[in-house]
């Protein structure tokens, strides 16, 4: 008898489970985009946001919440209730290399945060003010080994994407820059175009815009081919054989968060990646939509966190 009432008392819970997972959401959900408005990580969620919206019935609310390299909102994610209620917009830094960089973590990406999609992939693309002299990656170069520590590039934050593709840079093209990191991709740009640093590798969604306006003059993309947005603007791997740097952004949610809702968010954001709509407005940034399933992008993860922990030892990049 007791283990009839217990099959039941399961069968029932079961029942209510998926019952609640279906109804989801029934009310706004919250993603957290640990940088700053107007920066990449940013634009993605806004665009995914809005679709994800329509398909829901219900708001997508962006909440930015920036600083030490993305580990404020993560920690914000990870102490949120595991409702699907708060979502993390995720650049691929902050739970692949933020772990072996920063000596204290607030909290453990494996552990802590479950993947659902990565919903775009695209390059950076380096840049620089327009009065600066260089006009191509080998006068860059030349300029930065004849005046070593002179020049300094900004970030959106340590360890982000936007500074480990400049480590990637400099440490193929042996150069010695100074690093300035900012709260996001946006503020960072605004001291490029003042002229306050001489150079960034923001995500190109950030940074096209301003190409195309000639505030900004693009030296290089970190894509191995030449990006079809920015035809004119030469692969890095063109004057530094076989180099590349991908930059991702992917929702992921706090450990706990059922597996209903985990399916759900990840069905309903690959059909967003669908629409054309949002289809042109990635293509446009220079960004490739992705949408693979929870346990692929968990295998990404896991490998790409081996990559950097190689990395960051190497170029030792600590902070303490």
């Amino acid at each position: 008898m007791r283990v009839i009432k217990l099959l039941i008392l399961t069968g029932a819970m079961l029942v209510a489970t998926f019952a609640w997972a279906q109804s989801y959401p029934a009310k706004s959900v919250r993603v957290v985009v640990p940088f700053s408005a107007g920066g990449a990580t940013d634009i993605v969620t806004r665009v995914i946001g809005q679709k994800l919206g329509e398909i829901w019935g219900q708001q997508v609310v962006v909440d930015n919440r920036a600083g030490a390299g993305g580990n404020i909102g993560g920690e914000l994610v990870v102490k949120a209730a595991p409702d699907g209620y708060t979502l993390f917009m995720t650049s691929g830094s902050i739970v692949t290399a933020n772990q072996h960089i920063y000596k204290k973590m607030p909290f453990d990406p494996a552990k802590d945060l479950v993947a659902i999609t990565n919903v775009a992939s695209g390059p950076q693309v380096l840049v620089v003010t327009t009065s600066f002299p260089p006009k191509s990656i080998k006068e860059l170069i030349s300029l930065a080994k004849a005046r070593p520590k002179e020049i300094a590039f900004g970030s959106a934050g340590f360890s982000t994407q936007t500074h480990l593709a400049a480590e990637n840079f400099i440490y193929t093209a042996g150069i010695d820059v100074l690093h300035v990191p900012y709260k996001g991709e946006a503020p960072a740009l605004v001291d490029v175009m003042a002229g306050q640093v001489q150079f960034a590798t923001p995500n190109m969604a950030a940074a096209i815009n301003f190409i195309q306006q000639a505030k900004l003059r693009a030296l290089g993309v970190t894509s191995k081919q030449r990006s079809p947005q920015l035809p004119s603007v030469p692969a890095i791997a063109e004057t530094l054989p076989g180099f590349e740097n991908l930059g991702w952004f992917g929702f992921m949610a706090p450990a706990g968060t059922s597996r209903e809702v985990i399916d759900k968010v990840y069905r309903d954001t690959a059909k967003a990646l669908e629409a054309a709509d949002v289809k042109s407005r990635f293509e446009g940034l220079g960004m490739a939509p992705v949408g693979n399933t929870p346990a692929e992008f968990a295998k990404a993860i896991r490998e790409e966190t081996e990559r950097w922990a190689k990395i960051a030892r190497e170029r030792k990049l600590v902070v303490e």
